[in-house]
C-alpha cells in the first residue's frame, strides 16, 4: 500500500524534519507510529495523505510513484485514504451528519443510500444526539469524533489517524479502537500516530518509532 525509500522532508530552508525514512506498509496491516513530540509523526502522515511532496526520496502509494503521477490523478488517490488530523478540518457550515456524509456525497451516493449508515456511525462514536449540530457548538472531543466518523464512513483502503483518542474518555477511545479494528479486519490498512502506550500495548499490530526524524525501530505488538 505504502512504500517510503530514503525519504527526507524539510520546510523551506530549515533542517530536515524527516531523514532517510524507509518502510513498507503492507495491505491489511495495522501499525502504530510513535515518537516524542517533534519527532516527525504528523509530517510523515501528511506525506502519505499527499498534502505535500517530500523534499527527497521515493514514495509509492497504491503502486504509483508519487513524483511521476500526474497532478490531475492525485485526487483519485486521496479519495482512497481516510484521514484524521489533530486540526479536524471540519466544514463549519455543515452539521455533524453532513460533515460525515460528505465523502459519500462527493462519490455520488444518494442520501437514501447512506443516511442509516451515517446515523449508526455517529451513534457508535457517541454522537447520536448531536448529529444535526454544527462544529462550533461541539466540544473538541466531539469534533474529533466527527472527524473520525468522516474518515471511516467510506471504508477507505488506508486509514491514517493522528492521536485519534487524545481528546476522548477511555470508553469512547475503546469504541474508536474497536471501530478501527473492524475496518482493519475488513481489509483497511491502518496507521495510527499516538503517544498512548496503553493503547499500543492493548492492540495487535506493528510499531514504528521515530526519533529526531529517523525511523529507528519496527517491531511487532501483541495483545
Amino acid at each position: 500500500m505504502v512504500r517510503f525509500e530514503n525519504v527526507g522532508m524539510r520546510y523551506g530552508a530549515g533542517p530536515e524534519v524527516l531523514r532517510d525514512v524507509t518502510f513498507l506498509l503492507e495491505a491489511g496491516s495495522f501499525t502504530f507510529l510513535t515518537g516524542l513530540s517533534g519527532a516527525g509523526k504528523t509530517t510523515l502522515l501528511k506525506l502519505i495523505d499527499l498534502s505535500q511532496p517530500p523534499s527527497r526520496g521515493l514514495i509509492t502509494l497504491f503502486g504509483h510513484d508519487i513524483a511521476t503521477t500526474r497532478r490531475k490523478d492525485l485526487p483519485a488517490l486521496r479519495r482512497r485514504i481516510g484521514v484524521v488530523f489533530q486540526d479536524f478540518r471540519l466544514l463549519e457550515h455543515l452539521s455533524a451528519f453532513d460533515n460525515v456524509s460528505l465523502p459519500l456525497r462527493l462519490a455520488g451516493a444518494r442520501a437514501g443510500d447512506y443516511t442509516q449508515d451515517v446515523e449508526e456511525l455517529l451513534s457508535w462514536v457517541g454522537l447520536g444526539d448531536r448529529m444535526h449540530s454544527r462544529p462550533a457548538t461541539l466540544s473538541g472531543g466531539e469534533q474529533q469524533r466527527v472527524a473520525i466518523a468522516r474518515a471511516v464512513v467510506a471504508r477507505p483502503e488506508i486509514l491514517i489517524a493522528d492521536e485519534p483518542t487524545g481528546n476522548v474518555d477511555p470508553e469512547i477511545g475503546a469504541r474508536i479502537m474497536r471501530l478501527f479494528g473492524e475496518l482493519n479486519r475488513l481489509g483497511t490498512t491502518v496507521l495510527i500516530a499516538t503517544h498512548d502506550r496503553a493503547l499500543i500495548d492493548a492492540a495487535r499490530g506493528k510499531e514504528m518509532r521515530l526519533v529526531d526524524g529517523r525511523l529507528v525501530e519496527l517491531r511487532s505488538v501483541r495483545a
